[in-house]
């Protein structure tokens, strides 16, 4: 088994740029992810760069997320928006999606869409 962090499976800054831009990419072209893309500003950059920051962390990266911004305090931070199974399940559509387009390795994308799922479904904070 590697000793590689999976921020440095996933190809370090840039192959996690690229995860993170394309999940946003798939949720502004998917109409299956018109819900969560509504629940976001219009311009998605601050967006984009938050969730790299804190997955670069997450994932074995930079700290960058917690040196700008402190504790992630994830579920916190989502309790202002409606996010439900549906809500849920759109977001994974998307990151499910850009994972299986960009990582190779099916042990690192069965490990990233398993952290995901738990993650997705630990922010919803309404039924349905």
């Amino acid at each position: 088994m590697s000793n590689a962090t999976t921020y440095e499976q996933l190809g370090g800054g840039q192959g996690l740029r690229r995860l993170v831009d394309r999940f946003y990419d798939l949720m502004s072209e998917l109409p299956e992810a018109r819900g969560i893309l509504e629940l976001h500003p219009q311009d998605l950059s601050e967006s984009r760069d938050k969730l790299y920051k804190f997955l670069s962390g997450l994932y074995g990266g930079p700290s960058l997320y917690i040196e700008q911004y402190g504790h992630p305090m994830l579920r916190a931070r989502h309790l202002p928006f409606p996010i439900g199974e549906s809500e849920r399940d759109q977001w994974l559509l998307c990151m499910n999606r850009a994972v299986d387009e960009l990582v190779e390795d099916a042990v690192l994308a069965e490990h990233l869409k398993r952290n995901f799922f738990r993650t997705a479904d630990h922010m919803r904070n309404r039924n349905g």
